[in-house]
């Protein structure tokens, strides 16, 4: 009886970790998020149960309840249960809480760390995230929303500091983020990016200025999964970008 929780990384089957590749073969069941990338649900052996738990038929999120009370089942049927997650556990991923599900049951775990697409987005956009000449820090946030719809951001402190913000899952909100940052005082010309489905053949990146960003995903009818960069590192997509 043991769960090992597993980041997958942004998606490129090669950034996956050795450690997190050999625990996921000797699994007896994966339970994996949709964005897990397809070329590493197919190193799952086919001796494997697999278990996706990122959607239904219908395409609607599994409630995270319903994860947890799956990820124990299956434990305590003596099994080695691997949680595989897009990116990292710990990085909005809900690790933790799942944790604390395995810590109340009594179930021994494993965690193995992924690289999370909030740092692999910039590298593959060209955007080095921290830089002596443009950036003194680096912040990651959600943008996703509360139950209510309110964003938690506190746009007023981070528009003060001279530091790369990076999104995670802000695209619905993205409008509604930028135009709290420009009330916040930023300034409209910040340099900003969009990068979508970032490490895959598919990645795409837009470039332009806080005022602007919105307006390019719209004209681009960007999806997600796609991290939103701000800060003045973006200038040097073009050239450090491949």
């Amino acid at each position: 009886m043991k769960v090992t929780l597993i980041g997958a990384g942004p998606g490129d089957a090669e950034l996956m970790t050795v450690k997190g590749l050999n625990r996921m073969k000797q699994a007896d069941v994966v339970l994996y998020d949709r964005l897990v990338g397809e070329d590493i649900i197919a190193m799952i052996p086919d001796t494997v149960e697999k278990i996706c738990v990122g959607k239904h038929l219908g395409k609607h999120p599994v409630p995270q309840e319903e994860i947890d009370s799956l990820m124990v089942s299956k434990a305590k049927q003596g099994l080695h249960v691997v949680r595989l997650k897009g990116g990292d556990p710990f990085v909005f991923g809900r690790g933790g809480e799942e944790l604390e599900i395995l810590y109340k049951n009594n179930i021994p775990f494993e965690v193995i760390p992924g690289i999370s697409s909030s740092i692999a987005a910039g590298i593959g956009a060209g955007i080095p995230l921290t830089h002596r000449d443009y950036s003194s820090s680096l912040h990651i946030i959600t943008g996703h929303a509360k139950k209510n719809g309110q964003l938690d951001i506190d746009f007023k402190s981070l528009a003060q500091l001279n530091g790369t913000i990076v999104i995670l899952m802000g695209i619905t909100a993205l409008e509604n983020i930028c135009t709290g940052f420009l009330e916040a005082g930023m300034n409209p010309q910040m340099p900003a990016a969009i990068i979508e489905n970032a490490t895959l053949k598919t990645q795409r990146k837009f470039i332009g200025t806080l005022e602007t960003l919105w307006g390019l995903s719209q004209r681009n009818h960007v999806v997600s999964p796609s991290v939103v960069i701000i800060g003045n590192v973006c200038t040097l997509s073009d050239k450090l970008g491949t």
